[in-house]
């Protein structure tokens, strides 16, 4: 077997039950077409002898019989190979989907959506072919030739010979096409990713492309790309194209080798009449699995470079894993950074250099900063993201690259400074993940995040589709249904990453006394570039290019004179 295709053997085995009953079937439906190939020879020979008469309905009852026999075998055949290689797909996809959810964050920062899509539909549609439909056919192929032309040696070994002088040839062609295809088969499905994930980044970013006023810039990128498709395309074509002609004309000189060298043989007398219809079925019944060896070698191809794509993905390990998937883990009191530093790797600088600080239970952390400063590094470090290249972040005294991270990551409600929403309502959004959450508790979350009054506003309230990526919402409608979104979940900790810099003034400070309430008893982060989001914190971190340069309450910064007070200066100008 062809070595990508080594990962679905725990699938055949999985589902060896109606595999090995679809084989079977294969079997005793080609048996069954051959008995209708004897049984025309017997009526044949027969009517030569001028004994027909009486034999002829008996003749005719045992193939119309053989035949509806072989259908019904046909028929459970398909049942158990096609039925399974849905089944296959199935989990296939499912497997896909499970590895791009634990991957990391660096993983898809070096990895296209479009790209990614495209493997877990494309890619996978294409081995499904090939688990089902192309493993149908070749089980068929196979029991067919071997019923076929043990048939034929037993009916006249010459003949045969004859009549089966044109395989060779097929077999010379299947060599050099294969290595053909499975080249242009690689090159089709790498052009085909290309595209989804041209196409993904320009529907999302379709409004830009308006604004521009740049659709013809847009559409010209399109149809070069289009156009390199169809190319690579075209070339795939032109190799399968030549399979058919290729077998027609092998077929056609079997049947003329049958008629011309059989029809010799019976003038002299050596076979009856009846051999020649017989070996005329048998090449009629060979014709169709023949003709479908060259879609076998391109489906076969096709789905090997597609599976080799997607064993690139299953194999890849991500950076940061979950350690203790079974023990339980409870956050309770703080979440201290001990000397953390961090690196990005295509960078050759520090983002973080040393930071220390400690969020105890109920007490709320502000840290300013400038753009590019480290502040939504340490957001994404609390996380676990991504893990410190120094130092070490402990939960509750325990190192959190230790403790069970899916727990963990429930306990805190996170509210990304580049906001995503899903394609829903507002209730589901603010749900986002709980099938059952009180309106109680959906209602008092938008109340704290100022968005309540808006939601009353609109016709339909919180059953308000939003629609892709809330592309129906304002800027800070968006960031404050983010953040009820994360009071809905009634996390241990809050972290919120830059996210009222959409919002007004006013907006804001409704906001920030929603979040007192709701912060109440709970380690609040509060991540920003604006001084008037976090004067309320129990502690301000000032950042500069990864490093602390000033610390303290709100009072005491505006007291030291310093760049946290200049600033608040600047603000209240």
């Amino acid at each position: 077997m062809n070595r990508p295709f080594k990962h679905l053997n725990k699938y055949f085995w999985q589902y060896r039950r109606p595999f090995i009953l679809g084989v079977l079937f294969v079997g005793l439906a080609n048996i069954f077409a051959v008995y209708q190939a004897v049984y025309v020879r017997e009526a044949f020979n027969s009517l030569a002898d001028g004994s027909a008469a009486a034999n002829i309905w008996l003749f005719v009852g045992i193939i119309f019989g053989t035949a509806i026999i072989r259908g019904v075998f046909m028929y459970m055949m398909r049942q158990s190979l096609i039925v399974m290689s849905r089944n296959i797909e199935y989990d296939l996809k499912n497997e896909i989907y499970a590895q791009y959810q634990k991957l990391d964050f660096a993983f898809y920062k070096t990895h296209y959506t479009g790209d990614l899509m495209n493997r877990i539909s494309e890619d996978v549609g294409r081995v499904r072919m090939y688990v089902g439909p192309a493993i149908m056919y070749l089980v068929n192929m196979l029991t067919m030739f071997v019923v076929v032309i043990s048939s034929m040696f037993t009916v006249n070994p010459e003949l045969a010979l004859y009549v089966l002088a044109p395989l060779p040839i097929l077999s010379i062609s299947v060599y050099f096409i294969n290595n053909t295809i499975n080249k242009r088969s690689d090159r089709v499905q790498s052009k085909l990713s290309d595209l989804s994930t041209f196409v993904q980044e320009t529907f999302s970013g379709l409004r830009v492309v308006k604004a521009f006023a740049k659709q013809g810039a847009v559409g010209g990128s399109f149809e070069k790309e289009a156009h390199d498709y169809r190319n690579k395309s075209l070339h795939l074509a032109m190799v399968d194209a030549l399979w058919f002609p290729l077998m027609l004309l092998l077929v056609g000189l079997s049947s003329i080798f049958t008629v011309y060298i059989g029809g010799l043989k019976v003038m002299d007398g050596e076979i009856g009449p009846g051999t020649i219809a017989e070996f005329i079925i048998y090449i009629t019944m060979l014709t169709f699995p023949v003709a479908m060896l060259g879609w076998l070698t391109s489906t076969t191809q096709r789905a090997a470079a597609s599976q080799k794509r997607i064993n690139e993905f299953l194999q890849a390990v991500p950076l940061i894993s979950n350690p203790d998937e079974h023990t339980g883990f409870n956050l309770q009191n703080d979440i201290e950074f001990r000397n953390v530093s961090f690196a990005y790797p295509d960078k050759n600088y520090n983002a973080l250099t040393n930071i220390s600080f400690k969020i105890n239970e109920g007490k709320a952390l502000g840290i300013l900063g400038h753009t590019g400063s480290g502040k939504t590094t340490i957001a994404q470090l609390l996380l676990r993201l991504m893990d410190p290249t120094a130092g070490h972040i402990y939960i509750d005294g325990k190192a959190l690259d230790s403790v069970n991270l899916d727990q963990y990551r429930q306990s805190v409600g996170y509210v990304p400074q580049d906001v995503f929403l899903f394609s829903d309502t507002l209730r589901n959004n603010i749900a986002f993940g709980k099938t059952v959450l009180p309106e109680s508790i959906i209602i008092q979350a938008a109340k704290d995040a100022a968005l309540y009054d808006t939601i009353e506003a609109m016709p339909e309230g919180f059953e308000t589709l939003i629609g892709e990526r809330g592309i129906t919402l304002s800027g800070g409608q968006k960031q404050r249904l983010s953040i009820a979104r994360a009071l809905a979940m009634n996390p241990k900790v809050l972290v919120f990453d830059d996210c009222l810099s959409a919002v007004d003034t006013q907006t804001e400070q409704q906001i920030l006394d929603g979040l007192k309430a709701a912060g109440k008893g709970k380690m609040v982060l509060i991540v920003t570039h604006r001084p008037s989001g976090i004067m309320h914190c129990d502690e301000i971190l000032v950042l500069d290019k990864g490093i602390i340069v000033e610390r303290g309450t709100h009072k005491s910064l505006i007291e030291q004179g310093g760049r946290y007070a200049k600033m608040v200066e600047e603000v209240d100008r």
